[in-house]
């Protein structure tokens, strides 16, 4: 059997992405995801921090936090990051008097799950809070159409119907074109 006179080219684009090697730079966070969970955490701490406030603050060790959450619907939500839990309370920068203080402060440093520090999760925390800040208030409450109703009215439609008769207009043009 006779070689090839030339080799096989290796194909520019991979098949299986999987085995790919990752672009440089170091991998990226969804600032959406942390502040979705942001939200959730301090829902979750506002209905829970009656019960878990105080033994929370007085913790010392990952256990004792592991304890506190144990009696709540959410101990699997938290106890595999008590450490990072344990961190954020031990912050200088921990809110030492106000309850929702220390509820978001501890909301925002957890949502991050420890992929990002917990400064840099209240950071992004605090930048997707203020992109929703920037977008109006104000939303679409009605729209019109100008309508030719069989019933000799002719002019701008009320909620999506004749204002004299109150014939509907039909949701797709097929109706229309009768």
């Amino acid at each position: 059997m006779a070689k090839r006179k030339k080799e096989a080219t290796r194909p520019n684009k991979i098949l299986d992405t999987l085995i790919a090697k990752r672009g440089r730079g170091r991998p990226g966070v969804r600032a959406s995801e942390i502040s979705g969970r942001a939200y959730n955490y301090r829902l979750i701490l506002s209905q829970t921090w009656g019960m878990v406030g105080k033994p929370l603050l007085e913790a010392k060790t990952e256990e004792d936090v592991i304890k506190v959450f144990e009696n709540t619907f959410y101990k699997h939500e938290f106890a595999p990051i008590a450490s990072l839990i344990l961190e954020v309370l031990r912050d200088p920068d921990f809110p030492k008097r106000e309850r929702e203080a220390r509820i978001n402060f501890l909301a925002d440093s957890l949502a991050g799950l420890g992929r990002v520090k917990p400064r840099t999760s209240r950071d992004i925390c605090g930048r997707e809070r203020a992109k929703d800040r920037r977008k109006s208030r104000y939303k679409i409450i009605r729209h019109e159409f100008y309508v030719e109703c069989a019933c000799g009215y002719e002019g701008p439609a009320l909620d999506n119907a004749c204002r004299k008769c109150g014939a509907q207009i039909p949701p797709s043009l097929e109706g229309w074109l009768r």
